[in-house]
């Protein structure tokens, strides 16, 4: 069996994505051809000298690619064509080159490195934030007073290459073919006055000009409204590619959990639809900073 039913689109559709989610579909590749071939990760992982769990680790994209075992799987699994297995040869490549945010690496945790490159690939970007301004929207001198816990004056070399990096991710908003950006905020938010009342106003007249645009939306769930649908932020990523699951990503003090159980994600949708019912409207939001703003 060859495998072209079986592997449907070509991996090189995700050229433009970030490595991270180029492990991800080919790993999805790699599954449905064992799946075609009906051999099991045990039987398969024999072939390149894997465990079965390292097989299913490949498979989800969570551990990186070698060309000589993804070559070794295709002739397994049928796939003898030239020019197909160069598509997939050409993507093992491709997943092992390092994203634009390795530069930071020595600044930012190995966890946050996958958050940023499944960011950098998603279309869809929805997010509940309760203490601060999603990062995406942040100011670099709101930024600079959440790193350094409301004492900017404090700011190391490091404080200001991490602003780098979130300055540098929010390149994708404004890049041809932008993610949809869709953010749920506590209005304790834009009364907590971080780095001072007039960082936080220089923060509210960001987040309106970022709001113009179409694809960006924000939404304010105001005190009377608060119906602690959620128990924490956490940010859900949606994904154009049919080989990438949508994820769930919620931080904590030393790393982040990554959910994409289907029951898991249904929770996390759920919630995210109760939160926008209950927040004011987008437009209202709006009118909502600009009279924050002008409180302020």
């Amino acid at each position: 069996m060859t495998g072209g039913d079986a592997v449907g689109t070509s991996p090189l559709d995700a050229r433009g994505s970030a490595p991270t989610a180029r492990r991800m579909v080919l790993g999805a590749q790699l599954r449905r051809l064992r799946e075609a071939a009906e051999l099991s990760r045990a039987d398969a992982g024999f072939t390149i000298r894997a465990s079965e769990s390292k097989m299913s680790r490949l498979e989800a994209g969570k551990v990186g690619f070698k060309e000589r075992d993804v070559a070794d799987l295709l002739t397994t699994y049928g796939v003898n064509d030239p020019a197909e297995r160069e598509v997939f040869l050409e993507m093992v490549k491709q997943s092992n080159q390092q994203g634009w945010w390795h530069r930071y690496n020595d600044v930012i945790p190995g966890w946050f490195n996958d958050f940023v490159g499944l960011e950098e690939s998603a279309s869809l970007i929805q997010s509940y934030e309760h203490q601060f301004v999603p990062g995406l929207l942040q100011t670099e001198d709101y930024a600079r007073a959440v790193m350094t816990h409301g004492r900017p004056e404090h700011a190391t070399d490091e404080t200001e290459q991490r602003i780098g990096l979130r300055r540098r991710r929010q390149r994708i908003l404004a890049r041809p073919g932008a993610p949809r950006l869709w953010v749920v905020l506590d209005e304790s938010v834009l009364h907590r006055p971080i780095g001072g009342r007039s960082v936080l106003k220089a923060q509210i007249s960001a987040m309106l000009d970022a709001t113009s645009m179409p694809h960006i939306t924000v939404q304010v769930l105001t005190h009377d409204r608060n119906t602690n649908a959620a128990e924490g932020a956490f940010t859900m990523l949606r994904f154009a590619e049919k080989d990438l699951p949508t994820l769930v990503y919620i931080e904590h003090l030393t790393g982040a959990l990554y959910l994409d159980r289907l029951d898991e994600v249904e929770t996390y949708g759920r919630v995210l639809d109760t939160l926008s019912v209950d927040a004011e409207t987008p437009e209202d939001s709006r009118q909502l900073l600009a009279k924050l703003r002008a409180d302020i």
